[in-house]
């Protein structure tokens, strides 16, 4: 007899139920595995309030460790090559790459037009856990996936494949660089997790945020300086700050990641002329602020934006966790850990920025 599951459906906006079905075998090519971690990422909080452009129902959930289960013929490796088998714990990107695209053709892996053929589609159709807020995952075909390093935490390893990752190859597609100055508007956890890249490339970084919380966790992450917006109301305010600690130049680089509309247009005011611009926040179409292109071109800044990553750099984000562990406090990221059953507390209290950071522990007892 085959298992059976528990998963989260957003049936339609603020309304999650949980639901239960037979867990299917792996197909070729696939893992079944179990869920060891979930964690609420602000993607899903869009979703779960109406806000992402297609995504209106479906499985919840991307951010996750998984430990495997099945494995479906022909898969004996992860995608560096490591030897895999059952009761190995890995992540997977959250994505797929379908190497057919017109994308996919171009190299544009993190683009790829089938990305999320097998992500939050409706339970009822097998496999039914298309999502990672569920007792099982299913890691599809051309789905990459790694190894946790025997080393790692594996709690910490859980928000490898979002965050960590994304903001690994942003900052390389701005061309961070040693001596460079930083600005980041906030500090959530994809902030965070640019302070950690951008100190280990030896960069300086100013943070902009007006959360307690958050601050401290700035602080404890390393910041060089924090610019809170309660103190500097005005973007006049916060530019002319920002000046002061870069000899009067503005940064060498912005990276946007308060995902506010408002936070885009203050961007370019607090970059230098020739300077570059990370956005990364802002992923939910139709959400409008005032612009203006003339001060972009008279400064003559490239904005570069992200979505998603080049697959292979979470392996990078699970080397960069295992060098760095002992830097940074990656440990206290997730502040709340819930079960499963618990998912509309967990989101709820994640989008009230109650919390920094929720994780989903299936059929686990939260001490």
């Amino acid at each position: 007899m085959r298992p059976i599951g528990k998963l989260a459906y957003l049936a339609q906006p603020q309304e999650v139920q949980i639901k239960e079905y037979e867990v299917p075998e792996p197909v070729s090519g696939a893992i079944l595995t179990e869920v060891e971690q979930a964690n609420v990422c602000g993607s899903e909080l869009h979703i779960w309030r109406g806000h992402h452009p297609e995504v209106k129902n479906g499985v919840l959930g991307h951010e996750v460790l998984c430990r495997v289960k099945e494995l479906g013929s022909d898969v004996d490796t992860d995608y560096a090559g490591e030897p895999i088998e059952e009761g190995d714990l890995v992540a997977p990107a959250y994505f797929l790459t379908c190497q057919r695209c017109p994308s996919c053709l171009k190299s544009q892996f993190n683009l790829c037009q089938n990305a999320y053929e097998n992500w939050s589609k409706p339970p009822n159709e097998p496999p039914h856990f298309h999502g990672t807020f569920a007792t099982h995952y299913f890691i599809h075909p051309k789905q990459y996936f790694y190894k946790i390093p025997k080393k790692l935490d594996p709690k910490v390893a859980a928000a490898a494949n979002c965050a960590l990752s994304q903001m690994l190859f942003g900052l390389d597609k701005v061309d961070l660089s040693y001596n460079d100055t930083v600005v980041i508007q906030g500090a959530g956890g994809l902030g965070l997790n640019t302070i950690a890249i951008a100190k280990e490339y030896g960069a300086e970084t100013i943070v902009i945020e007006g959360v307690d919380g958050r601050i401290e966790r700035a602080r404890a992450f390393g910041a060089d300086h924090i610019i809170d917006f309660r103190e500097y109301q005005t973007v006049e305010n916060r530019a002319k700050r920002v000046q002061e600690l870069t000899d009067g130049q503005g940064a060498d680089v912005g990276v946007e990641v308060a995902g506010v509309p408002d936070a885009f247009a203050e961007g370019i005011q607090l970059i230098r002329d020739g300077g570059r611009y990370l956005e990364v926040g802002n992923v939910s179409p139709g959400h409008y602020t005032s612009f203006d292109p003339g001060l972009l071109t008279r400064k003559a800044i490239t904005i570069v934006p992200v979505i998603r990553y080049q697959p292979w750099y979470l392996k990078n984000a699970l080397q960069f966790l295992t060098d760095n562990i002992d830097e940074y406090p990656f440990q206290e990221l997730i502040d709340a850990e819930f079960d499963l059953v618990e998912v509309d507390e967990a989101l709820a209290k994640s989008d009230s920025r109650e919390i920094t950071r929720a994780a989903l522990i299936p059929n686990h007892q939260i001490q």
